[in-house]
């Protein structure tokens, strides 16, 4: 795919020339250089850039502008939430081409590229498990199933867990009982109790993103419910 300015991406530092880092991407499944002034690698006074950025450290960066064949990278505007989401999606795109290459063989790297003109070859799979007719095309239907099986075997292996640390108290007369009922209305993540008004939700998934958007949906709407019957809701942990 092409690089969009906004955008996060996953970068491997390539050399550090006086105050400027120079590093490599991937823009349509081919390699080219960013580049991040000494002012965007971290917030305040820096003493020793290496402290933060050496020669074949993976890191993740913000796309601050794109001018002809010049990149413009930031390290410091990206935040911890950003850099892990960034890392385990780089993770996964490298687990399916992986599946790919022992499914495939030779054809992996073709098939591949084909793929990554459009997008993602992690989010291409994943489309395909729902909807496989355009990977058949693409391979074949023994290979395509080969592919989807082994997919759905690691991630059955394999689930993200997101976990939030909360405080819920209620001060009226009902107080107990009203907290089990905010509680109790949760479905779609496991309750666990710390201490008093103090709990731990948790969700598993196979989908960073998706588990995280249903968790935070969760506690949106908890905060709502807790304001509607008095008690006091906050988040310890984030």
């Amino acid at each position: 795919m092409t690089l969009e300015e906004g955008e996060i991406v996953f970068c491997t530092v390539d050399r550090i020339i006086g105050t400027n880092v120079f590093v490599k991407l991937l823009e349509n499944n081919r390699e080219v250089e960013g580049c991040i002034v000494m002012s965007e690698i971290a917030p305040g006074r820096i003493r020793n850039i290496r402290d933060y950025v050496v020669p074949k450290k993976q890191i993740v960066c913000k796309i601050l502008r794109i001018s002809g064949d010049r990149i413009d990278l930031s390290l410091r505007r990206v935040t911890l939430k950003e850099q892990k989401e960034v890392k385990e999606r780089y993770n996964q795109e490298k687990s399916y081409e992986s599946i790919l290459k022992s499914v495939l063989g030779e054809n992996a790297e073709k098939i591949k590229g084909i793929i990554s003109k459009n997008g993602k070859v992690y989010d291409f799979l994943n489309e395909a498990k729902e909807n496989p007719k355009e990977l058949e095309e693409l391979t074949s239907k023994d290979d395509a199933k080969k592919i989807l099986d082994i997919i759905n075997a690691q991630q059955k292996k394999k689930k993200i867990v997101l976990k939030r640390e909360i405080s819920l108290t209620a001060t009226d007369t009902l107080g107990i009982e009203t907290i089990k009922k905010l509680l109790t209305n949760i479905k779609e993540a496991k309750i666990s109790y710390i201490s008093a008004g103090n709990y731990v939700l948790k969700i598993e998934s196979d989908d960073l993103k998706k588990a995280d958007n249903e968790l935070r949906d969760i506690l949106v709407e908890l905060e709502k419910d807790a304001k509607k019957v008095g008690a006091e809701f906050s988040i310890i942990k984030k």
